[in-house]
């Protein structure tokens, strides 16, 4: 009987030769290296804030993150003293009243451009949304000093003072200033809204059509379609464009050192002058007066870095858990 037909033998060289033939492994290499690129230089940052914070962890510790004095300069009634206490504080309160009037203004404005808007007007609607991510945050500060903060204490803070702050201390006045916490986590919000919103309504977009038509076919109303089946599948992306949202606003420095107050006393109520981190930071690091005050604000950074890092591990975390269903299978 006739041998069958012999199978070519695949050699190494071969192999490779068939890999190479049409760019495979160069554009893998490639794209691994610009991944390596970035993991590299979020280690350099911290490595870099890390060792330049060294004098400011030998002389305070963990004590530094707590501690609520923050003393650059030296006199005869107050030594030179640094806690990153009340930048941290300020940090993640702007931050929380930005992530709370943001986050459900934005997603009810990516699922109204998504699924509610005319088709005449979802280009154009969009259009201005996406511009606001456009606007550079100096803009947004300046408008906020020379316009909104007047209104704001007329019409938002001196009224919720009068009322909610005789029974809530973080709402109490009286307000004699412009500038607070509370002010700049509004500002933060009008700064993060298309962020959220933009994300949202892509995410709303990509959401496959049977999933509207089952729904429908079911006798439902667009409301509950929307509600019970286009959000829930998206809801994955709905949370990452929210923290990526979180992220900004953590982060954000000029619009935050122009509406803040840049005051490192710790104040009971959200309406009264604050500092955050970066802008504390931007503030002071170009005229710092000694090498230890320098330090202290790399340490600061490095706290911010930390805290970032922390909040977008536990970002992924909640993506990965909503990306889930109810009992753990993948939507």
């Amino acid at each position: 009987m006739a041998d069958a037909k012999a199978v070519p033998r695949i050699t190494a060289s071969s192999r490779w030769a068939r890999q190479t033939r049409h760019g495979d492994v160069f554009f893998w290499l490639l794209t691994l290296f610009f991944a390596l690129v970035i993991i590299g230089l979020v280690v350099v940052v911290g490595v870099v804030t890390y060792n330049g914070s060294a004098e400011a962890r030998a002389a305070y510790g963990w004590s530094f993150l707590w501690g609520t004095d923050w003393n650059p300069i030296e006199t005869e009634l107050y030594p030179v003293s640094f806690g990153a206490w009340p930048a941290i504080r300020g940090t993640l309160l702007s931050s929380l009243i930005a992530l709370i009037l943001a986050a459900p203004t934005g997603v009810a404005i990516g699922i109204f451009l998504s699924e509610l808007c005319p088709l005449r007007l979802r280009q154009p609607l969009g259009f201005m949304v996406e511009l606001l991510a456009a606007i550079p945050s100096v803009i947004y500060g300046l408008w906020g000093v020379a316009v909104f903060a007047n209104w704001f204490n007329n019409w938002v803070a001196n009224p919720i003072a009068n009322t909610a702050g005789q029974f809530v201390p973080w709402l109490s006045g009286p307000i004699a200033v412009s500038r607070g916490l509370a002010i700049t986590g509004t500002i933060l919000a009008i700064m993060i809204l298309p962020t959220v919103s933009a994300i949202t309504r892509d995410v709303l977009q990509a959401v496959p059509n049977h999933q509207r038509e089952a729904m429908f076919s079911l006798g439902a109303t667009r409301w509950e379609v929307i509600w019970g089946a286009v959000v829930p599948y998206a809801r994955a992306g709905i949370v990452g464009g929210i923290m990526l949202g979180l992220g900004r606003a953590l982060g954000e420095t000029m619009a935050a050192t122009m509406l803040v107050g840049n005051s490192t006393r710790i104040e009971q109520s959200i309406f009264m002058p604050a500092t955050t981190a970066a802008a504390l930071i931007a503030s002071e690091l170009p005229n710092s007066v000694s090498l230890i005050h320098e330090s202290s604000l790399i340490a600061l950074a490095l706290a911010l870095f930390g805290i970032t890092l922390l909040l977008n591990v536990i970002a992924r975390y909640l993506v990965w858990q909503t990306a889930r269903g109810p009992a753990g299978e993948k939507v």
